[in-house]
Parts: structure tokens; sequence; C-alpha cells
């Protein structure tokens, strides 16, 4: 099942940003642009976080926080605002708010903490979230996070399954064939060689010299091996 995430957030053209690329990371997204829609839309959609503006019609971002904490719902909640005074991100934590990203915000950035709260919010309701650790590169199959050196690296939703099914299998040589059937199943439309065009894209990311691999390494003539 995937997460669920709730982006409360006035600014049409900032909502559509955040709702397609947390869809994008795999999420469940849904936005309310006015304030008064927030609280019937947690009643009704039970996100596991909300991404919340402070100013919006209707309610302000605050009062919304206020009254979901007054319920009782202890909900993972990030405000992101432009309001950036020491004393708006103090209310903001005080009144219960998890984490606090202020407007302009780097989109990486941003996507890491929302992973970082999920593993959080994982772990509070006791689901695991192991990873697989091969020197700088740790992998979390649970939600899909790979982290190089502890920063988070961006790769295609498929890129990423791949690489996670290399690092729950290394050490061993795998066709092309044998990649589509693991991974892709019935779903893959390409042919055997775009592959390696996901090698490529997983080796630009984990490889000190892509051009000489030594994680995922070519096996000629068979496939593509990880080194575990």
């Amino acid at each position: 099942m995937k997460e669920k995430i709730l982006v409360v957030e006035d600014d049409i053209a900032i909502s559509r940003g955040i709702v397609h690329n947390l869809e994008y990371e795999g999420y469940e997204v849904r936005s309310a642009t006015h304030g008064s829609a927030a609280l019937p839309m947690v009643a009704e959609f039970q996100p596991d976080l909300i991404i919340l503006d402070i100013m919006l019609p209707g309610m302000s971002g605050f009062e919304i926080l206020r009254q979901l904490r007054e319920q009782g719902n202890d909900v993972h909640v990030i405000i992101l605002s432009a309001k950036t005074t020491e004393n708006d991100k103090v209310e903001g934590l005080t009144i219960g708010a998890d984490d606090y990203v202020s407007k302009p915000f780097a989109l990486r950035e941003f996507l890491a903490r929302v992973s970082s709260a999920m593993r959080r919010i994982r772990a509070r309701k006791g689901e695991s979230v192991q990873s697989i650790v091969f020197g700088d590169l740790e992998v979390f199959p649970g939600d899909k996070t790979i982290l190089r050196n502890g920063e988070q690296i961006r790769l295609t939703p498929k890129a990423c399954e791949l690489l996670i099914f290399f690092a729950q299998h290394p050490n061993r040589t795998y066709s092309r064939d044998a990649l589509i059937e693991n991974v892709w199943n019935d779903a893959y439309d390409g042919t055997a060689r775009t592959i390696d065009n996901f090698v490529l894209q997983i080796r630009s990311q984990i490889e000190e010299n892509p051009a000489r691999p030594k994680r995922l390494e070519t096996v000629h003539g068979l496939g593509y091996r990880f080194v575990g």
C-alpha cells in the first residue's frame, strides 16, 4: 500500500510541482488549496504525512495544526512556508510541527526530508526500516531510498528498483533478460539493451569513476554483477 501525503498549499504552481514530484517518488498524494478544506480532507484521507503552508485562505496553517493536535491527531506535519523568521519557526514547532522548511526550497533537500520523515513514521508504526550497506552506499528497500555518503541520490523509479534488486542479490551475475523478468515482469516494453541505459544511470550515481565501474560490473557475454 502506498504511503499517503496531503499537500495543503494555496499557490497552485507550487502545489502542482510538489504533488508531481511526490507522486513520482511513489506516494499517493492529494492536495488542498484552501485552509478550510484541510481538516475534512485529513479526516477522510487519513494521510501519513501533511505538507502544510502557513498563509492560507480560510484558515491558517498554524490554526490547522493547532486543531489537529487538540484533537489528539499526531500525524507527521512538515510546515512549508515563506515565513522564515525565528519566531515563526518556533511557533510552528511549539504548536506541534515535526519539521519546518522555508520557501524557496531546494527540491532535492525537500524530498530527502520527506523520505527521512517516512522512515521515522514507519519506525513509529513498528515497521521495518532495515537497510543494506555496502561501503558508502546504503539501500533502503522498504521506501526505495538510496543514500551515498549519507546523501540521498536521485534515480528514476525503475532504476531505483533495479539497484535495489542488485543490492539484494550481490555477487551474482544476471543477464539482461533475467533482470527484466525479476524487476519488470510483464510490464517491460523496451528491449534487452534498454537495461544498459538503466545501468549507466545507476553507475553515474554510485561509482567513483562510472567509466571504470567497481560496484556494478559488466560480465562480458553474460550480463551484470553487483559487487558487495
